[in-house]
């Protein structure tokens, strides 16, 4: 027996957007690492795993002891180096 897929839900029209899908999705998400609440906890794993690679292609040496907000600003300047990440 085939199944059928179940009909699409629509959002009720005070229902937000899905900020996931929208190409510009504001403000809000672009925030300097200063203003970070926890700018000064260990970066991430996937902020560390970015800037290995970032400090390899840009020929650097990558520091795993950077906080939080010192590796957002380390990748954006590697990535500004690099070309690598940039769409603009």
């Amino acid at each position: 027996m085939a199944k059928h897929p179940a009909p699409a839900q629509h959002a009720p029209e005070h229902a937000p957007e899905n900020p996931k899908r929208d190409p510009e999705p504001g403000s809000n998400t672009i925030k300097d690492p200063d203003d970070w609440t926890t700018g000064d906890e260990r970066m991430t794993g996937a902020q560390a795993s970015y800037l290995k690679t970032l400090s390899e292609e840009a020929g650097e040496e990558f520091d795993p002891d950077l906080s939080k907000a010192d590796a957002s600003r380390r990748i954006d300047e590697l990535q500004a180096r690099t070309g690598r990440g940039r769409d603009h």
